[in-house]
């Protein structure tokens, strides 16, 4: 899965986001619906997806979802 589809998949995550309207550079924490909910709901997909585990630690050292997809990304790879 490429940067652009992880974007659209995680933005589908979101239930008061409009489509289109989140990006790679998006700041998620930025997002008027973020909550922790929605940090539990990242997790959940990324562990369904990817079978990786993101911890706290890795979404407070992030910052958009490029961030996000380059940990999912790198711990794939270990």
């Amino acid at each position: 899965m490429d940067i652009h589809e992880f974007t659209k998949q995680i933005e589908a995550e979101f239930e008061e986001v409009e489509p289109g309207t989140i990006t790679p550079t998006t700041n998620y924490r930025e997002i008027k619906s973020w909550s922790s909910m929605y940090a539990l709901i990242v997790i959940a997909f990324v562990d369904a997806n990817f079978d990786v585990q993101l911890s706290a630690d890795d979404l407070r050292n992030s910052q958009t979802i490029q961030d996000i997809y380059n940990i999912v990304m790198a711990k794939k790879t270990n």
